[in-house]
């Protein structure tokens, strides 16, 4: 029975990819909205529409719980969908908080006031949207005090890799760090805060040096979602069969999908 993975392209690949090792038996849906990625670049209202417009697709799909594997629909979108769009009987929950209580060493869904934690300079490396919107800082401060963080627009990053040019991602990894260490020369962790970044975390961590420790979201999403269901198994919803889908060329899309999963990945249109 199915649970909905949406993205503004194909880096929610990397959520989807470590959920479906960790609940092998569950049928998963992805959407993926390449027609209008990147969503970085984006107004908060195009991007709310654009991802209401896509969860809804997954909703039909036969999903009644979908993730919202994009930082940048997380951070624009998803406080506002969950206030007043998201229908009775349907969640939408998105990948920031899993991340958060990693980096502050909180249980999942650990509720308590917030405290004191061990990591006092955190580097986010994000899309322009979501640092323009402050939502990591608002959920750490729900979580965690005396933390500061000092947020990097990394723009063109996930253009590179939606076009498969890993060569430009890993200049513009490296140049987008120096960057950061202008304005915080020595964090101690750094949060990939977009979906796509997993995919060139080994860029991040040798541009940041080994003494950094990289939080990315992929596994800690998995595990916060086996959580969840364990907790809530009626939100799975009826939806019996895996699927892939697309609103950009199905066929450019699987062959991108295939190169980054390193297996066969076949999408059709949504």
């Amino acid at each position: 029975m199915a649970v909905g993975i949406f993205d503004s392209g194909l880096g929610g690949l990397t959520v989807l990819d470590a959920v479906a090792k960790r609940l092998p038996d569950l049928p998963l849906v992805y959407m993926g909205d390449s027609a209008h990625a990147p969503y970085g670049v984006r107004t908060p209202d195009d991007i709310y529409n654009l991802t209401t417009k896509s969860t809804q697709r997954l909703f039909d799909a036969g999903c009644d719980l979908v993730i919202l594997a994009c930082n940048t629909a997380s951070a624009a979108a998803l406080r506002r969908m969950q206030e007043g769009w998201v229908p009775e009987g349907k969640r939408v929950l998105g990948v920031f908080v899993p991340l958060i209580e990693a980096l502050t060493e909180r249980q999942w869904g650990d509720n308590s006031p917030p405290r004191e934690v061990d990591v006092k300079h955190v580097a986010l490396f994000a899309t322009p949207a979501t640092v323009s919107s402050r939502a990591f800082q608002r959920e750490l401060a729900f979580r965690a005090i005396g933390v500061d963080v000092e947020a990097q627009a990394c723009g063109g990053v996930v253009d590179a890799i939606e076009d498969g040019d890993m060569i430009l991602a890993e200049a513009l990894v490296r140049s987008h760090v120096d960057a950061l260490k202008r304005k915080m020369p020595d964090p101690d962790a750094a949060v990939l805060g977009c979906t796509h970044y997993p995919l060139m975390e080994e860029a991040f961590q040798a541009a940041l040096g080994p003494n950094v420790k990289v939080f990315s979201q992929a596994n800690l999403v998995a595990e916060s979602l086996a959580d969840y269901l364990q907790r809530r198994p009626e939100m799975v919803g009826p939806g019996m069969d895996s699927a892939y889908l697309t609103t950009g060329d199905p066929d450019r899309v699987s062959n991108r999908a295939t190169q980054f999963l390193r297996r066969k990945i076949t999408f059709t249109a949504a």
